[in-house]
């Protein structure tokens, strides 16, 4: 049966479309009152911007430029259109980047995740995500709250503090990283405590692979659930569950325009290629649009609907990241020059450039996806080669669809030994 958090969730998903699109020019025009969007859309009709196709014009602002851009116009880069006065919080990550939270209920929109993972009104959480100067406590703290839960604030460290509380108070659920999980259920055993009462987990801000789901599962967490979010956005996707089966991938937030992208550029990929994830985030506080993670995922095109209820995209989750840069002999290569390259080439499908060899000896070969490989011609590519990146790199041609779809554009194969 059909459990979701609200009816936004079970949108068909032809109306959540169309509804998100129809609030995407008041969102742009709202963020060009602010200083940055001012500059980084100052071309920009934000009537114009109605639908997918229109937001694929806009440039793209990437993670990796936050510093520069709050260097340049402190504290959130002119990125905020909500005073820093009037915010609740100010986070600092390392960087510093910082990153606001308004007054709103829930700002970060974490009570779906928790939601998806089972929490209801009346349960009791352990939070151990840390509350020291990043925002990941406070998402929880705020979803919780909106669902109406009571939270343990227990941070992170104190590993004898964490199990002596979980045995005393009996919370439920656990929210944190799965590997400090493990390591309180370790310490559990070596004390020889019962905390037991945790059935299920919500875990994020690191992988979980299969072996440690399973290891969590035979000692006592039988469902651990992921939730995929960051400092600047709050919640991005989750895990859902059909009773007692675990989807497929991950289901976007309702307030989530996804795009995946080629790496090095803002081009959107065909659903089911891997690329970098892009954000456009309806915030009234801190609207982000074109926000690109360096995070790399892929959207689940064939994922079958659940049984959950829930009809939003799914994405396979966190793939790796996006950022590729590499130095060679002397001078860094960005995807973005790859990206370049292949543009210059209107017969290049696809390119992915491959770093081989040893360190002052290496090889750089452009791989390109070309409809013909044997009547090919490299000699306009290479000169491309070195004019966008000042290097003498050698063109391979393979057939399309040969490259692999792991949302590589730079493959550092050298030997490092």
């Amino acid at each position: 049966m059909a459990d979701t958090f609200d009816s936004l969730e079970a949108r068909p998903p032809e109306q959540r479309e169309r509804e998100l699109m129809a609030r995407l020019p008041q969102l742009v025009a709202r963020a060009k009152a602010a200083a940055g969007w001012s500059r980084i859309l100052k071309d920009v009709n934000a009537a114009d911007i109605s639908s997918r196709a229109a937001l694929a014009t806009l440039p793209v602002t990437r993670k990796s430029d936050l510093h520069a851009l709050q260097e340049l116009q402190a504290p959130f880069g002119g990125l905020n259109t909500t005073p820093v006065g009037q915010l609740a919080r100010v986070f600092m990550s390392p960087g510093p980047i910082f990153d606001p939270e308004g007054r709103s209920a829930d700002w970060w929109r974490f009570a779906r995740p928790l939601y998806a993972a089972g929490v209801r009104p009346g349960s009791l959480l352990q939070n151990c995500f840390s509350y020291h100067f990043t925002p990941a406590a406070f998402m929880v703290d705020g979803g919780a709250a909106r669902l109406g839960c009571a939270v343990i604030p227990a941070g992170s460290g104190q590993t004898e503090m964490q199990v002596q509380a979980i045995h005393a108070l009996r919370p439920d659920t656990y929210v944190g990283t799965p590997s400090f999980l493990k390591i309180i259920i370790e310490k559990a055993q070596e004390l020889g405590t019962d905390i037991s009462s945790i059935r299920r987990a919500l875990v994020s801000a690191e992988a979980l692979p299969e072996s440690l789901r399973t290891w969590l599962a035979e000692h006592g967490v039988p469902q651990v659930l992921q939730s995929y979010a960051s400092a600047d956005i709050g919640s991005i996707a989750y895990e859902t569950r059909s009773g007692d089966m675990r989807d497929p991938g991950m289901v976007l937030d309702e307030d989530v325009i996804l795009e995946i992208v080629r790496p090095g550029s803002g081009e959107p990929v065909p659903a089911g290629e891997v690329g970098e994830v892009v954000v456009t985030v309806f915030n009234p506080d801190y609207p982000l649009i074109r926000f690109a993670t360096g995070d790399l995922s892929a959207i689940m095109a064939d994922a079958p609907p659940s049984d959950c209820g829930r009809t939003n995209t799914r994405i396979k989750g966190w793939l790796g990241r996006a950022d590729q840069t590499t130095k060679i002999r002397g001078m860094f290569v960005h995807p973005s020059q790859v990206h370049d390259i292949a543009r210059r080439h209107p017969e290049i499908v696809k390119a992915r450039l491959v770093v081989s060899g040893q360190i002052a000896q290496e090889a750089m070969t452009l791989h390109c996806e070309v409809a013909d490989p044997a009547s090919a011609s490299d000699a306009a590519i290479v000169e491309s080669i070195r004019t966008l990146t000042k290097l003498r790199g050698e063109v391979q041609f393979v057939a399309v669809g040969s490259l692999p779809n792991d949302g590589k554009v730079i493959a550092d194969i050298r030997d490092y030994t």
